[in-house]
């Protein structure tokens, strides 16, 4: 019987060390998760901060080129309409 409580007593000893190392992990990933989500957050808007005025300018690009490119359709299929062969 002395052998089963010493054997609870070191059972319970341990219990309460692998609680206190599994409550230090807990506060370790924590730390870790919260550092690593600044740091993707901190990534994220300066991508964004550096590559909005860029996409800007390439959407006003895009809108011109297919303005012109509608332009270009509607001279063709009037040209094509009136009859004439196109100029080479």
């Amino acid at each position: 019987m002395k052998n089963l409580d010493k054997q609870l007593r070191v059972l319970q000893k341990q219990l309460t060390e692998l609680r206190a190392r599994a409550g230090r992990a807990r506060g370790q990933a924590r730390r870790r998760l919260k550092r690593l989500e600044r740091r993707t957050r901190v990534t994220v808007e300066r991508t964004v901060r550096v590559l909005e005025p860029k996409v800007q300018r390439a959407v006003v690009e895009a809108k011109l080129i297919a303005r012109g490119v509608r332009a270009g359709v509607s001279a063709g299929v009037a040209a094509y309409r009136e009859g004439r062969p196109p100029k080479r």
